[in-house]
């Protein structure tokens, strides 16, 4: 893992985006884009002129402190929403833009069970379009749980099963993982390490940076308020209008800690659960 300190580069924006649909489920809608919107978004990434990469070439520079290409920005997204591997994989490829997405192993394979509510999914045997398409494909566990709540065994299971799903399907490791609802604790970075993920990404609603921490890397999360303006701001470096300018590495606040220990009890009493 990176060292903690301030940050000694500009501010690098890793976007985490969900379903890109006119019509999503209530339970994702907050987190879904309009194609129209989404295209309008690309757009501006673009513009900026920052160098989209996959989540691989960011944790390169991580790890090993490869060179990053200038002005820097990825993208991800998360769980495998239908919308992916057709019309959003082809908006990317038309601006040629890399991406990376996270699959959910359970909510995509048919016959099986996942903590997500019922959504229009893509398929588990769609992923290697996802990489016709220039999109690097990385784990998002099995159920989607809040990891930091599991026991060890079923922790590790939910970790090794969900790569070795994708690997099975690809043809080729599976190195990057995405924490479901961005939950992590120590023991989950060290576990994830363990399965043999090279890195991780969490959300924390900051931008990364050159010393950001490679099992929780800081993601944006775009919600269907923002705007193309907020995309411009954090190409800019800046924060979205209204949101806080934070840039990690940084430390768990005291409330997220609480919230953490709040999530663990109450999964002892009800068993796993979806957290939206």
């Amino acid at each position: 893992m990176s060292g903690r300190g301030a940050p000694t580069s500009p501010p690098i924006p890793v976007l985490l985006y969900h379903a890109v649909t006119d019509h999503p489920p209530a339970w994702i809608a907050e987190f879904t884009v309009a194609p129209q919107d989404f295209a309008a978004q690309l757009d501006a990434v673009v513009a900026s002129g920052r160098t989209p990469v996959p989540i691989s070439v960011l944790v390169r520079h991580l790890v090993d402190r490869r060179p990053l290409p200038p002005r820097p920005v990825v993208l991800t997204f998360d769980d495998g929403f239908a919308d992916l591997p057709g019309p959003t994989a082809e908006a990317l490829a038309a601006r040629h833009l890399p991406a990376t997405a996270y699959l959910t192993t359970g909510a995509i394979t048919p016959g099986r069970v996942s903590l997500l509510p019922p959504a229009p999914m893509m398929r588990l045997t769609q992923a290697p379009r996802l990489e016709s398409y220039g999109i690097e494909v990385g784990a998002h566990t099995v159920t989607h749980p809040q990891l930091d709540t599991l026991p060890a065994r079923e922790l590790h299971r939910e970790l090794r099963q969900s790569k070795a799903e994708l690997e099975d399907v690809l043809g080729h490791e599976v190195a990057h993982l995405a924490y479901p609802h961005g939950y992590n604790s120590p023991a989950v970075r060290r576990a994830s390490a363990d399965a043999g993920y090279a890195s991780a990404v969490a959300v924390r609603h900051a931008l990364s940076s050159s010393r950001d921490e490679s099992y929780r890397i800081a993601r944006l999360i775009l919600r269907r308020r923002h705007t193309v303006r907020d995309v411009e701001r954090w190409m800019d470096g800046r924060p979205a209008e209204g949101e806080r300018a934070r840039v990690a590495p940084f430390g768990d606040a005291l409330p997220t800690v609480g919230w953490r220990v709040y999530r663990r009890a109450r999964a002892r009493l009800r068993g796993p659960r979806f957290a939206g």
